[in-house]
């Protein structure tokens, strides 16, 4: 039998994972946006695994996640960021799933996926992941009524 996985936030965790990312995919997928006069920094392939790290590590928002990045070496180890005080921003990140699209992202979790699979025992435990992308967001105007135009 296969061992568990190690916890969600661990070293251990971005260790284990690290090598499935499909690296080569992301950066021939998204060759990069230079643009006269910015600075090109860091790879598709670098910004997609900081992104990957707001579901892999307690920071859960982009915001948290470029603040302790600097400081966390085992993150900045999984992202492939070599310097401590280069980390991308809020901003860069942005960008980035701007650029990528929807589309881009799914192409990359696909191939992800198709890398985990491999390793998964026939036959063994699975596990079901609902993709939400699609789903409505849960607003105001969507919530049941008591009466009209109030909530209950």
């Amino acid at each position: 039998m296969q061992p568990p996985l190690p916890a969600t936030g661990t070293a251990k965790l971005l260790e284990v994972l690290a090598p499935f990312v499909p690296d080569e995919f992301i950066n021939r997928l998204l060759p990069g946006n230079h643009r006269q006069g910015c600075p090109h920094y860091f790879g598709a392939a670098q910004l997609w695994r900081v992104h990957l790290l707001a579901v892999l590590s307690p920071a859960h928002s982009f915001n948290a996640l470029v603040r302790l990045l600097p400081e966390q070496a085992d993150w900045r180890r999984f992202a492939l960021l070599d310097h401590r005080r280069r980390t991308p921003d809020v901003r860069m990140l942005s960008e980035f799933r701007a650029t990528t699209g929807v589309a881009g992202l799914r192409r990359i979790n696909e191939q992800l996926v198709r890398r985990l699979l491999r390793f998964v025992p026939i036959g063994g435990q699975t596990v079901a992941i609902i993709d939400a992308t699609d789903l409505p967001a849960s607003t105001a105007d969507k919530k049941k009524m008591d009466a009209p135009g109030r909530p209950n």
